[in-house]
């Protein structure tokens, strides 16, 4: 990668959380009108599991030492796919994307043969402001796979949650139970067995990843139908900084899809975030889902925000 006289390339360290915020931000307000990760986010990317900033990550500052830009690889589960995360400061680092792309797909290329495996796959996105690096993936190889949508509702007007459907009751996940976690557990690897993009993991390996984003135990779900396990909702803090509700996954069982199950578990997270005084709630949903979801979501209040494109290349193993 060639820089322009004075610019560094380095590998960043928890010292540099703040100027890489700073390029996040910069990035964020770009791609989607405001910043929308802080500095424990940044802090937890490169202390996250399977991540070497030393050998995963790229930060690369001017001659005034100021950050532009910042790469970094994540695998939180250690299996399947890597994504890829090239972030610049809109004004002063689109130069730079494609570079540290081809140094990350590199080291994904050396990843693959520390794993014994042939090859691994690498991921992206792309937000609709972004041409440019949807342009700059295409020619690294890159293709465009399928579509996330973001969904969002105000809870301000939010109506008194409804009675669930005959026979489905809704509770709160006992954290504290193991058995209670297990059933969790099962029903959302049941549950998302039959998308594209499911990554099995067993419980204790599930149950290991919980801390990165089982924080708030009371805005986690179990629903039952007539007695029975039927689905599941957890929650994440991600959007608490934008003073909303995040759904990460909803689970329904196949065996009780369309029942209202669904609708039950999001009214319920809906009235608990509102309860704490969350101005929105929101989640993301992939349009490749063979479940159709967004129709179930739209029937709850949720509108379309925005999107995010995913791109994906295959990376061959180096050889040693």
């Amino acid at each position: 990668m060639t820089l322009p006289a004075g610019w560094t390339a380095r590998r960043p360290t928890l010292d540099d959380v703040p100027a890489i915020l700073a390029v996040v931000h910069a990035a964020d307000t770009f791609a989607v009108g405001h910043p929308d990760f802080d500095a424990e986010d940044v802090r937890d990317a490169l202390t996250a599991p399977f991540v070497d900033p030393s050998r995963d990550s790229w930060l690369v500052t001017d001659p005034d030492g100021t950050a532009v830009a910042w790469s970094i690889l994540s695998n939180p589960s250690g299996v399947g796919r890597e994504w890829v995360d090239v972030l610049v400061d809109p004004g002063r680092g689109v130069e730079l994307r494609a570079p540290l792309l081809a140094r990350l797909l590199d080291r994904v290329a050396e990843r693959a043969a520390e794993r014994g495996v042939a090859a691994l796959t690498a991921r992206t996105g792309v937000y609709a402001p972004e041409t440019r690096w949807a342009a700059e993936l295409v020619a690294a190889g890159f293709t465009r796979i399928k579509r996330y949508v973001r969904m969002s509702r105000s809870l301000t007007d939010l109506p008194a949650e409804p009675v669930p459907p005959a026979g489905v009751t809704v509770r709160p996940l006992r954290a504290d139970d193991e058995t209670d976690l297990r059933l969790f557990h099962r029903i959302y690897d049941t549950a998302f067995r039959d998308t594209p993009d499911h990554e099995p993991l067993d419980f204790d390996r599930w149950r290991e990843l919980l801390p990165s984003y089982g924080k708030v135990w009371d805005e986690w779900f179990v629903a039952e139908v007539d007695g029975e396990p039927a689905g599941a909702l957890q929650s994440s803090d991600q959007a608490v900084e934008h003073d909303a509700g995040w759904v990460r996954t909803l689970s329904v069982l196949p065996s009780h899809r369309r029942r209202g199950v669904g609708a039950a578990l999001l009214r319920r997270a809906f009235a608990v975030y509102a309860a704490k005084g969350r101005a929105r709630a929101g989640l993301g949903v992939d349009l490749a889902n063979p479940t159709a979801p967004v129709t179930l979501y739209r029937s709850v209040g949720l509108v379309e925000e925005r999107w995010t494109d995913m791109y994906e290349r295959s990376v061959p193993a180096s050889q040693v």
